[in-house]
């Protein structure tokens, strides 16, 4: 305390008029301003490259295109709830659930948040750390009169302390601001991995969703189907009671009827396992959910196609890539000042006494500030090393972005691909359907006549199922990849204009089964 004194009292005299260096105000204040403006002009500076966002060759349109009608998004507005083109309630109905109780929603909710507090942690690098601190301390000493003896004085005394501190270490090579840049592109990436969450769930819900009402509408054609082969099987018993069949037409009749109905519960498989897949995506445990079968009522609606180079904007997987490069690209800058040393502003007073009356008095007060300059002298190569890796992580990640961005367009590429030639294979299978229901129904007549033989029959029927099962399984398919190109152009095409839109190349009607709901071929007999 008395060393902080008599620095105190240097200090004052050396400024004392006509004592010391006699420096006259306007040095002084010109000095100042000299220093600020090179404190000034360091702090702009910030090390390591700026970002340019790495070129990607964008194709002028997509080649899988067809009819699909052009259009140009803007991804400024609301996307909506997508879902809803296909009108469907029950559908709609999961989708509020899914974002509330989805786990991998959550898990991507619970990162951005961390990520927020990172980049709020770069930036509290800007301000100076301040800290109080305060103490009482009681002592005792003994120290000893002859060496002979082993005799002493003791006392017993008290210190009291109240201090604060603060210390600010100067952003001169932009270290913090890098730090800042590359926890700012951090949290939006993440932000965006939170909406490729929420949309990767909420498209896994819709494939799995219709693939249930398919898989439904598959057990009730097979409902009919068995219905049908009962029929036949009773019809080929009545032949054979009076004379007209033979017994090997029963037992013919007999294994196609088993047959569906193994089928029938083989299909119970799917349906479970579809259902349960669904419960997973809303946040419920298997046993506690369940979905009603219906028929899939929802109609595939028509398919206005974003150009390319506004897919990069709509896709959440693209921009958080792309931000990853951002931040990676900062981290360079942040690596590079580590080459150059390092400039603290510190200071420290408060009181200190050994009496409780004498401790808050102007006497028992003590103070210091100064800078400090740092630098590392030699680290065998460890600097070099960091920026070299960080250097070779931005090169990483402008691979990724790139390979992010070619994937989106395959992605675009193979679900128009399969809308269109689905869509023309859909329109043939359903005048297959209505061909093989008709020749079924034909057979079916003439067997009853006795012109054909029963084998003709069965296979009559068993075409006509076929390609009723068939046309379903393409109708599925065309939901899935109606909802994949959903996926592609991140989220849908929510605001866009609907003129002119091509249909998605199956009928806009309900699909409920390639025949309209009706019967199968074996069933026309009734």
């Amino acid at each position: 305390m008395s060393n902080d004194r008599s620095h105190a009292a240097a200090v004052r005299g050396a400024n004392a008029p006509g004592r010391g260096l006699g420096v006259s105000p306007r040095v002084r204040r010109s000095a100042t301003v000299l220093a600020a403006s090179a404190v000034l002009w360091l702090a702009g500076c910030a090390l390591g490259p700026d970002y340019v966002r790495p070129e990607i060759d964008t194709p002028a349109a997509f080649k899988e295109t067809g009819d699909w009608k052009l259009a140009e998004p803007n991804d400024a507005a609301d996307k909506g709830e997508w879902w809803a083109i296909y009108q469907d309630p029950v559908l709609a109905d999961l989708m509020s659930q899914v974002d509330i109780n989805n786990q991998n929603i959550k898990l991507a909710e619970a990162n951005y948040r961390q990520a927020l507090a990172v980049a709020g942690q770069a930036r509290a690098a800007f301000f100076p750390t301040i800290g109080a601190d305060a103490g009482v301390t009681r002592s005792s000493s003994r120290v000893s009169n002859t060496a002979i003896s082993g005799s002493g004085v003791g006392g017993i005394s008290n210190s009291y302390s109240l201090s604060g501190t603060a210390s600010w270490e100067l952003d001169i090579w932009g270290s913090v601001r890098r730090s800042v840049e590359a926890g700012n592109a951090s949290a939006e990436a993440s932000a965006a991995d939170l909406a490729n969450a929420r949309l990767s769930a909420q498209a896994l819900l819709a494939q799995n969703y219709f693939d249930l009402r398919v898989t439904d509408a598959q057990k009730a054609l097979l409902g009919r189907t068995v219905a049908a082969y009962e029929q036949t099987l009773k019809l080929t018993q009545n032949q054979y009671a009076v004379g007209v069949a033979q017994r090997s037409d029963v037992i013919q009749a007999q294994t196609q009827l088993q047959q569906a109905q193994a089928s029938a519960l083989d299909i119970e498989v799917t349906r479970a396992q579809l259902e349960h897949a669904i419960a997973l995506l809303v946040g419920k445990a298997p046993a506690v959910f369940s979905l009603t079968p219906a028929p899939l009522r929802a109609a595939l609606p028509p398919v206005p196609v974003s150009l390319p180079s506004k897919l990069l904007e709509r896709r959440p997987d693209i921009a958080s890539a792309e931000r990853s490069v951002v931040a990676a690209n900062a981290k360079i800058g942040v690596a590079k000042a580590a080459f150059f040393p390092t400039l603290s502003l510190s200071a420290t007073g408060g009181f200190q006494s050994n009496s409780f009356a004498d401790w808050l008095t102007l006497p028992s007060r003590f103070w210091s500030v100064g800078p400090a300059l740092a630098a590392t002298l030699f680290d065998g190569g460890l600097r070099r090393a960091q920026t070299d890796a960080a250097i070779a992580a931005y090169d990483a990640q402008v691979a990724t972005y790139r390979q992010t961005v070619l994937t989106a367009f395959q992605s675009v590429e193979d679900n128009l691909a399969a809308l269109n030639y689905l869509g023309r294979e859909a329109a043939v299978q359903n005048q297959a359907v209505q061909s093989a229901q008709e020749a079924a129904q034909l057979i079916l007549n003439q067997y009853k006549a006795g012109t054909v033989g029963f084998q003709n029959v069965l296979t009559a029927q068993a075409t006509a199922y076929t390609t009723e099962r068939t046309a379903l399984t393409i109708l599925g398919r065309q939901f899935t990849a109606n909802v994949l190109l959903v996926t592609a152009l991140g989220g849908g095409w929510h605001g866009l204009p609907q003129d002119g839109a091509a249909a998605s190349g199956a009928a806009s009607g309900g699909a409920e089964a390639p025949n309209g709901g009706k019967a199968s071929g074996p069933s026309a007999q009734e």
